[in-house]
C-alpha cells in the first residue's frame, strides 16, 4: 500500500524467494506452519498507521471505561464463569478490514475485537523471516513503542512468566501439538523457555495444579491459556482432571473470562467511525431496511463458524435464541494490494498487551491476513497465491 515500496517489492520478487521464506521458517524449530504464509508483507502508509492507532484508542476507551464491567457482564455464560477473575485484560487484539472510501482514501474498519492471546510469538519470527529474505527498508518495523525483537521477548517474559520458575508457568491448550497454530506454541518454548500442556494431562489435588516434565511432578504456579472454550465444550472425549469452574491455586495470564467480556458481544457498546454499526439481534425492534448490507454473526462462535453473510427476514425468523447473536454491518474489503494477479484484499490485527497496574493497553506487534475470496478464511482462499498469513511493517 506504499506504491513504491510495493512496486519493488514485486519487480524483486521470484518463487524461489518465497520458498526460501517458507524454507527459514521450517528451518527454525524444525516445523513447517500447516496454515498459509503469504508470499508478501504489507507496508502500511502513514495515514492508515494513523486511522489505526486512532481506532484502536477510541475501541480502547471503552474498555478501559469504569462501566466496562457491567456493561460486559451478560456476556458470561452460566455455568463457564472462571473464579478469580483479573482486574482487566492481559491480551487484546482488534482485527481491522481494510477499506476505501469515495476519494480512494484508505480507512480500517474493525471486524472484531478480543481479549484473547493471539499469535504473539509467531509474529515476530515471520517478520524477521521477511526480512531476512527480501530487502525490507530499515526504516520500516512490525512492532510499536520503539520495541525491538529483543525487548518485545522480554516484555512478554515479564508479562506471562514474571517471577516465576519458568517451569511452573505452562501454556495450556487442547491437544497443543495438533492446533493449527501449533507453531507458536513451539516458538513461545524455545523464546521464553514454557511447556505447551494438554488440558487433559493436567493433575489436581485438591487446588493444587500439577503437570509432569520428564517425569517429574511440578506444580503449575500460573496458566498462560489457550484453550478456547467452544473448542473445549465438544471434545466430551477428553478426560479431564482439570475444569476451568473450579477453585485453583493458579493464577492466570489472559483470564478465560476476557475471552468471553472483550469479543463480538463488545461490538454494538463502541461508538466510532472506525466500527461497523453493531445491534444485539433481540433488542432490534425492527430491522434495518437494508438487511442486505449486515451479516448475522453468533456471538459464542469461533473462526467465523456460524457466519451468516447474505441474510434474508427468514434467516433471522429462523433464529432461536436471538439474544445470542449481532446484526452487524457488511464491511467491504478493498483489493489494495498489488499482486501479480489479481491484488489481495487485507486485515490487520493490531496485538496489544495490558500489563498489571498499567491505565491501558499498549500496541506492540500485528499480524495481516491476505485474501482474494469471499471473506478471510482458508476455506475462501483455496488454490490462490499471494494469500494467507503475513504481517504488516510500519514507518518508525
Amino acid at each position: 500500500m506504499v506504491p513504491d515500496l510495493r512496486k519493488q517489492f514485486n519487480a524483486a520478487f521470484t518463487p524461489e524467494r518465497y520458498q526460501a521464506l517458507l524454507e527459514w521458517v521450517e528451518k527454525q524449530y524444525n516445523h513447517r506452519p500447516p496454515f498459509r504464509i503469504a508470499e508478501t508483507p504489507v507496508f502500511i502508509p502513514d495515514d492508515l498507521k494513523a486511522k489505526l492507532f486512532e481506532a484502536c484508542d477510541q475501541i480502547t476507551d471503552v474498555i478501559v471505561s469504569p462501566d466496562f464491567e457491567e456493561r460486559s457482564r451478560s456476556a458470561l455464560l452460566a455455568g463457564q464463569e472462571v473464579p478469580n477473575e483479573t482486574p482487566h485484560t492481559t491480551f487484546l487484539q482488534m482485527d481491522f478490514g481494510i477499506c476505501q472510501e469515495a476519494d480512494g482514501t484508505l480507512t480500517p474498519q474493525l471486524i472484531e475485537v478480543q481479549g484473547f492471546p493471539s499469535l504473539y510469538f509467531f509474529q515476530d519470527l515471520v517478520a524477521r523471516g521477511y526480512r531476512e529474505i527480501y530487502d525490507i527498508p530499515e526504516g520500516y518495523s512490525h512492532l510499536f513503542g520503539g520495541l525491538t525483537s529483543e525487548t518485545y521477548l522480554e516484555k512478554l517474559r515479564q508479562v506471562i512468566i514474571g517471577d516465576h520458575d519458568p517451569e511452573e508457568v505452562i501454556l495450556l491448550e487442547v491437544e497443543p501439538d495438533k492446533q493449527v497454530t501449533g507453531i507458536d506454541f513451539i516458538a513461545a518454548k524455545h523464546m521464553i523457555g514454557i511447556e505447551s500442556v494438554c488440558v487433559s494431562e493436567v493433575k489436581v489435588e485438591g487446588r493444587k495444579v500439577f503437570y509432569f516434565k520428564e517425569g517429574r511432578k511440578i506444580q503449575v504456579r500460573r496458566i498462560f491459556n489457550r484453550v478456547i472454550f467452544d473448542e473445549l465444550i465438544r471434545r466430551d472425549d477428553l478426560k479431564r482432571e482439570f475444569y476451568f469452574i473450579h477453585e485453583h491455586d493458579v493464577e492466570y495470564v489472559g483470564h478465560p473470562n476476557w475471552f468471553f467480556r472483550i469479543s463480538k458481544h463488545t461490538l454494538p457498546l463502541i461508538d466510532s467511525p472506525y466500527v461497523p454499526k453493531s445491534y444485539f439481534l433481540n433488542e432490534l425492534e425492527t430491522l434495518p431496511e437494508d438487511l442486505h448490507n449486515y451479516v448475522l454473526k453468533p456471538l459464542y462462535s469461533f473462526a467465523g463458524t456460524g457466519v451468516i453473510i447474505n441474510i434474508n427476514q427468514h434467516d433471522v425468523d429462523a433464529i432461536k435464541d436471538p439474544e445470542n447473536y449481532i446484526l452487524q454491518r457488511k464491511v467491504t474489503y478493498a483489493p489494495v494490494i498489488e499482486t501479480p494477479g489479481e491484488p489481495s484484499k487485507c486485515e490487520i490485527r493490531m496485538l496489544m498487551l495490558w500489563e498489571r497496574g498499567a491505565p491501558r493497553p499498549v500496541m506492540v506487534n500485528n499480524l495481516a491476513r491476505l485474501s482474494k475470496g469471499l471473506m478471510v478464511g482458508v476455506r475462501y482462499n483455496r488454490d490462490k497465491d499471494w494469500v494467507g498469513g503475513s504481517v504488516g511493517f510500519f514507518k518508525v
